[in-house]
């Protein structure tokens, strides 16, 4: 009897979870709240069935729902795989939902590639539209000291270029077997991305415009700040790499995990390299440099 229940097939079908439900109500309360938030943070009101939603707090409680979610779903994932449930074909598909979400989050790039090539452009329409008005149709527009490209934003390149390096060398090193490889590599890919991000926030508190006074601001913010939002995002995920790698849960030829958030620090790095060479060096060209 036991012989006939027995499966004979490369698919995995999970047991009933209640994680996709929850995660779709974290998602709802956190934009939800997201809204509320921004209206109590510039003082208005956010009125639905006679209650002000205008507070901080269904965000926060979205956000936790969400990273309880995250947090309780992967842990099953991660089950599942000791367990022996991710075969060949599971492993596969698994490479296909993170290509996937790669490649959304790409286009989501693409828009605030757009958004920065529209401005830069057709100054006119868009310096005419901003808050704050510039004279000249020209970008970065009069009136505008640029940061000097060669200076943080050339130290934060090398930065991720080399912990880039360093994430390979942490797979190559899983590959052969050498635990310790593994750990100094993820080890030195993290640093040097807290370094990034500390050296990304400097930047941000020198800048010498600002998000809201110029289209040129905003463009450059929302571009360049969505990327370290990605850098801090992949910097938590090769900690919990990190763990689970001195725990031992990776092996030479099971560590999805592990290339999961390789992947994903790779398309950071190449993300910033395109950021780089368009918003500091093409976008700023010709433009005075602030000096500090």
């Amino acid at each position: 009897m036991a012989e006939a229940h027995k499966k004979n097939h490369d698919y995995h079908i999970i047991d009933p979870s209640p994680w996709p439900l929850l995660a779709s109500i974290g998602a709802f309360v956190l934009a939800f709240g997201g809204v509320g938030y921004m209206r109590y943070l510039s003082g208005g009101s956010f009125n639905m069935f006679g209650v002000d939603f205008a507070n901080p707090w269904i965000f926060f409680i979205g956000l936790a729902i969400v990273l309880y979610t995250m947090f309780a779903w992967w842990a099953d994932t991660i089950k599942e795989a000791h367990e022996g449930h991710h075969t060949r074909v599971v492993n596969l598909h698994l490479r296909y939902g993170m290509i996937m979400f790669i490649a959304s989050e790409v286009m989501f790039f693409v828009a605030w590639f757009w958004a920065f090539f529209d401005a830069s452009l057709y100054p006119d329409e868009a310096i005419q539209t901003s808050r704050v008005a510039f004279t000249g149709g020209q970008w970065p527009p009069v009136g505008i000291e640029v940061v000097d490209p060669w200076h943080l934003p050339l130290y934060n390149t090398i930065i991720l270029l080399l912990s880039g390096t360093c994430v390979t060398w942490a797979h190559h090193a899983l590959l052969h077997n050498d635990r310790k490889g593994l750990v100094y590599g993820l080890s030195l890919t993290i640093a040097l991305g807290v370094l990034f991000s500390g050296v990304q926030a400097y930047e941000y508190a020198v800048a010498p415009f600002e998000f809201t006074n110029s289209i040129y601001g905003a463009t450059f913010f929302m571009a360049t700040g969505f990327h370290g939002f990605h850098v801090l995002v992949g910097t938590v995920f090769l900690i919990v790499c990190l763990f689970r790698a001195l725990a031992g849960h990776f092996s030479a030829k099971q560590h999805f995990g592990f290339e999961a958030a390789a992947w994903y620090w790779h398309f950071v790095d190449v993300v910033w390299l395109f950021l780089f060479f368009a918003i500091y060096i093409w976008g700023d060209w010709g433009a005075p440099i602030a000096q500090h």
